[in-house]
């Protein structure tokens, strides 16, 4: 089994970070800049920057604070919102961003995935999908942060980003953000089943052994943490340590 991966996600609304509840009652969690550098020195593998409303207020991503957290952190860096042309994807790697994550622009315009892979490489591109229960055993994209459905299959799209280019699926399960009940395995699994590429699972950690079942179960290759570690109700160390009890590969 592959070292498995934590990583801290920052989602940043007007300047703060902020966490919700199925994208929802956002409420503050902290400077990003020094959640930031918290996370960096604290064990975290990498670290995932997303601009929440950039897309919604029709605006590109926060590059200055992007700079400023890229000057703080010795992990790679993605970050997302707002991004839709490759001057967008350019800009934020100048910035200090060693990923970038597309969602939205991707689903209007899929042809950015291939052409962002084919120009900056598909180890910069993840493309980061929202994903909400329609029926058993079938999920449907959602884009604009949750808000508009798309009628796309989650798992028809996600093997189309991969044939596009994508180097890595962010998944996010809307069903179980913030809700502390642990992440949709079903969900992740049908994802991690149908591409060959890397799933980061995000949405519902609430417990230590949340993070195992996701791996094992969900055959994750990453997970998102948010609103544990935000509000120190947990150290991303203790995720490692429980894991590596657990036979979980991680980087201690």
């Amino acid at each position: 089994m592959l070292v498995k991966r934590i990583i801290p996600c920052l989602d940043v609304h007007n300047g703060q970070v902020v966490k919700g509840v199925h994208f929802e009652k956002l409420r503050p969690a902290g400077d990003p800049v020094k959640q930031a550098a918290f996370y960096s020195n604290h064990g975290a593998d990498e670290l995932v920057f997303l601009d929440i409303s950039a897309t919604v207020e029709a605006r590109a991503t926060m590059t200055e604070i992007v700079k400023q957290v890229a000057g703080v952190v010795f992990i790679p860096l993605t970050v997302g919102g707002g991004i839709s042309t490759l001057a967008d994807i350019e800009k934020l790697l100048k910035s200090g961003a060693d990923k970038v994550s597309v969602n939205t622009a991707a689903v209007k315009n899929p042809e950015l995935v291939r052409e962002a892979a084919r120009r900056f490489g598909s180890q910069c591109v993840v493309v980061a999908i929202d994903a909400k229960q329609v029926a058993p055993g079938d999920w449907e994209v959602y884009i604009e942060a949750g808000r508009k459905p798309t009628g796309l299959s989650v798992k028809v799209w996600s093997r189309q980003v991969e044939e596009l280019g994508a180097g890595e699926i962010l998944l996010t399960s809307i069903d179980r953000d913030g809700t502390g009940a642990g992440y949709d395995c079903e969900l992740t699994r049908a994802v991690a089943g149908s591409v060959a590429i890397p799933v980061i699972a995000s949405g519902g950690a609430g417990a230590l052994k949340h993070f195992y079942e996701v791996i094992v179960q969900g055959q994750a290759s990453a997970v998102l943490l948010a609103s544990m570690v935000h509000f120190r109700q947990l150290q991303v160390r203790e995720v490692k340590e429980f894991l590596c009890q657990h036979g979980i590969p991680v980087r201690l």
